[in-house]
């Protein structure tokens, strides 16, 4: 059963990655409601640049590969530090994303009138929080 949950995260943060490759080529779909804007008006919090949102995009490619790699062989054979530690940090960051900054992401945002802040609510935190849980099974 985690081997599916495994692969089924790891499948999902490839195709967030190349969401994120999607975005800095210049592709506009869901480019809207991904981006917190800030209180009282639809202004966005800030403007990603192509070159970060690209980095973010490797950051996912790594962070999927440190995924397959640490639940596929760590069980088995004893796991290198690099892909422990990188899980661990992994699963540290995601869960932090999930819980936010406590103003414009995460479960304890205070600024909640913008489609971003609902599907944030719905969808971002929760599966940061489950992405989070599977590099924690992974590791133990």
């Amino acid at each position: 059963m985690i081997i599916v949950l495994l692969l089924l995260v790891v499948s999902v943060l490839f195709l967030i990655s190349m969401l994120h490759v999607y975005w800095a080529c210049g592709g506009r779909w869901g480019a809207k409601v991904v981006v917190p804007v800030k209180k009282g008006g639809q202004e966005a919090v800030f403007i990603p640049k192509k070159v970060g949102t690209m980095l973010v995009a490797v950051l996912l490619l790594i962070a999927a590969f440190l995924l397959f790699v640490q639940g596929i062989y760590g069980q088995t054979v004893q796991a290198f530090t690099f892909f422990t530690v990188g899980c661990t940090v992994c699963a540290v960051i995601f869960l932090i994303r999930a819980i936010g900054d406590f103003k414009y992401v995460g479960f304890f945002k205070k600024i909640k009138h913008s489609q971003f802040a609902r599907n944030d609510t719905r969808f971002y935190s929760p599966l940061c929080l489950i992405i989070a849980i599977v590099y924690l099974f992974v590791l133990f």
